[in-house]
């Protein structure tokens, strides 16, 4: 991966965490964390990488926030300089619940 897309990834997980916190008028949305993004070469698509505080609320969130990503790539638009924004997909990020759980079973040997 070149160097310009890692920088990219890394701006457009901080500029849509910003978005997310002080735009978004959902209240359910507040409560997403942007864990990552992959941005792909050709710079046609950005996958990006979600986790949410309620388990309970996952899928409506992720409604919500598929809902939003137009408005949400048009702020990016605006705060990042570049030709063309890439379109938006949301994926939840299962990572952490994996390592939560990898964790609950060690703790659980070591008992």
């Amino acid at each position: 991966m070149s160097i310009k897309i890692d920088r990219l990834n890394s701006t457009f997980a901080r500029e849509i965490s910003q978005i997310l916190q002080n735009e978004i008028k959902d209240p359910n949305i507040k409560f997403v964390t942007v864990t990552g993004c992959e941005i792909t070469n050709d710079l046609s698509f950005c996958k990006v990488f979600v986790t949410v505080f309620d388990n309970d609320k996952k899928k409506e969130i992720m409604k919500a926030l598929d809902g939003a990503k137009s408005f949400i790539r048009g702020q990016l638009s605006q705060r990042v300089e570049i030709r063309h924004t890439p379109e938006l997909r949301f994926v939840f990020d299962e990572s952490i619940e994996y390592g939560n759980k990898i964790e609950k079973i060690i703790e659980s040997l070591h008992q």
